[in-house]
């Protein structure tokens, strides 16, 4: 590694900290800074490196302004086998940042040229203040104010997190007047906000077979919604061969989980369109509102650099352990698919996904594929999700699926006679033993 214009190096926490991460939250790509790293790239060991990290948090979240949460991480790193610092800063919507001591002005602003941080002058101050985006979910005022947190309040819970009596404000639900905004909206228990997951037969909208809506109340309760009903969608398909069984997901799981994130995390809610979620034959297609970040091309965006549309969303989720690190989804996308999954239209982005069935693209299953949920076995969409999850457990009492699809017992024991029957699964053991799924 060598330092750039996107690259700092410090060996050890300075003063000037804090000027570094406003160079790059007014730079157009972000950066990273390396606390622990010497002017060479050799590792430098600190003492107390956990300490260090929350140090460093602190100042970052206390020491700039406008608020900066959801555009920075800070996480350690293990280089030549010593722990580092390795801050991950985004480039910013609310150019120009600022030290909070001493303003907005030349002392306070800064902007990374090079391989170093240069004051701005008073002109180029100016011009970024007049186009400092105005039209952030965390300005627009929600049109209801009676909203509760309930949801979210359990959800952080879960992490080991409190939420106090200010959260409103450490989660920026406020607007400057002290109204809720539309960000605490998205997050509140009940909101008017649905995303949609559609499901058709064919490679086509024609046949709509169906249709779910995950909303109406926390955003967090509708993304983990989604992502339970896509992974009972994401089969295990078996290619039996001369030497071994290999098995394949439709999805490759980890860039079907990121693509999901990022959707909805970056989905611009201004106009109030939710991203939404299409399964076909052959793809999944992912729909979220609004094109690349303002000064964001498409290079940058495959290289991971950070741009968060809602930075208050991305911090949420962050949070909530959702969100590893900034700037990671695109990358872990790519590992799967191809830049050709991506299309960005002037008003909305898309991620399309294929079926991947035997090493094939889409289309019908060939050689000695055998595949339980599809070809030339016909299963009913309800039987497919009881298939999916007695392949995730297969001990899973009636009770259990019951609770899980929201139907009845009795409809259960029909789907799973019906399972039988069609030699796609078989009981083991007795009527408390497990399932076998046929191949």
């Amino acid at each position: 590694m060598i330092e750039s214009h996107r690259i700092e190096f410090k060996a050890k926490l300075t003063d000037d900290l804090e000027k570094e991460v406003v160079a790059f939250l007014n730079a157009r790509e972000g950066g990273v800074i390396y606390v622990g790293v010497d002017a060479a790239g050799a590792p430098v060991p600190q003492e107390s490196i956990d300490a260090l990290q929350l140090k460093i948090k602190d100042r970052i979240k206390h020491n700039i302004a406008p608020s900066v949460l959801g555009l920075y991480d800070v996480a350690i790193e293990i280089i030549d086998g010593v722990d580092v610092v390795k801050i991950i800063v985004a480039s910013g919507s609310e150019k120009p940042y600022y030290l909070k001591k001493r303003g907005m002005s030349e002392k306070g602003c800064f902007l990374r040229i090079g391989s170093a941080s240069e004051p701005m002058d008073t002109k180029m101050i100016e011009e970024l203040f007049s186009r400092r985006t105005r039209n952030s979910i965390g300005k627009i005022i929600s049109g209801r104010q009676d909203l509760t947190f309930a949801q979210l309040k359990i959800y952080y819970e879960a992490q080991g997190l409190q939420l106090n009596n200010n959260f409103a404000n450490n989660l920026e639900f406020l607007t400057e007047d002290g109204a809720y905004n539309y960000v605490a909206y998205l997050m509140a228990d009940q909101n008017n906000i649905s995303i949609k997951v559609a499901k058709y037969a064919g490679i086509d909208r024609v046949a709509l077979i169906e249709s779910n809506e995950y909303g109406y109340r926390s955003l967090i309760k509708a993304t983990k919604a989604v992502l339970d009903k896509l992974e009972l969608e994401n089969a295990t398909m078996t290619q039996i061969t001369p030497k071994e069984r290999l098995e394949q997901r439709v999805w490759d799981a980890v860039a079907l989980r990121e693509a999901v994130i990022n959707a909805i995390v970056h989905n611009d809610y201004t106009n109030e369109i939710p991203p939404k979620f299409e399964i076909f034959d052959d793809r999944l297609e992912i729909t979220s509102a609004g094109s690349l970040p303002e000064g964001m091309d498409t290079h940058e965006f495959f290289e991971g650099v950070s741009n968060p549309r809602n930075k208050e969303i991305m911090r949420i989720f962050k949070d909530l352990g959702m969100v590893e690190q900034l700037g990671s989804g695109v990358p872990r996308i790519l590992r799967s698919y191809d830049k050709e999954s991506f299309v960005f239209m002037n008003h909305f982005t898309r991620m399309i996904l294929p079926k991947q069935i035997g090493g094939q693209i889409g289309g019908q299953i060939g050689g000695q594929m055998s595949n339980p949920i599809g070809g030339s076995i016909h299963l009913t969409d309800r039987q497919r999700d009881i298939l999916n999850l007695i392949r995730q457990n297969n001990k899973i009492s009636r009770k259990a699926l019951s609770n899980l699809l929201d139907i009845a017992e009795s409809a259960v024991q029909k789907h799973i006679e019906t399972l039988k029957e069609k030699g796609v699964i078989k009981r083991i053991g007795g009527t408390r033993g497990w399932w076998e799924v046929m191949t």
